[in-house]
């Protein structure tokens, strides 16, 4: 007796978890919470132009690269949820990071421009990030009851 094996693509697990996931990204408050982090991402790459202290260069390429990489997950989690949902996690850490980065980069500078850039638009990517998080673990608890 022989018995016909599925490809690990067609097994109906794996089809019922994508789609799962694939309406969790549908939601308004995911698509709302990527957003968010795609226009707080913008900010923090571009507030070292922003707000004039780009001469502080490692803590103005700090900025540029955390922005840019929260704008990139967040195109992501608005693109396909379902293949991008185990990265949420790195956007509270990101914004945790963007605001103690004046403390801990040398020789950063430690105006209140640079304090405020870097506090408000690491609390705004935390707590989307955060939102965005919750989300699909809510998802998921909710499924298990």
């Amino acid at each position: 007796m022989s018995s016909q094996r599925l490809p690990i693509e067609e097994h109906p697990d794996i089809t019922e978890l994508q789609g799962r996931y694939e309406r969790i990204g549908q939601k308004p408050a995911v698509q709302m919470g990527a957003g968010g982090i795609v226009l707080a991402g913008l900010f923090v790459a571009l507030s070292p132009w922003i707000a004039g202290f780009a001469m502080s260069t490692p803590l103005a390429v700090n900025n540029l690269v955390v922005g840019l990489t929260t704008v990139a997950l967040a195109l992501g989690f608005a693109a396909s949820f379902r293949s991008t949902h185990g990265l949420s996690w790195v956007v509270p850490l990101l914004g945790a990071w963007t605001i103690v980065a004046p403390w801990v980069i040398y020789n950063a500078d430690h105006s209140l421009r640079v304090i405020l850039c870097n506090v408000i638009g690491g609390a705004v990517l935390f707590l989307l990030g955060m939102a965005v998080l919750g989300s699909g673990m809510m998802r998921r608890k909710n499924e298990r009851t």
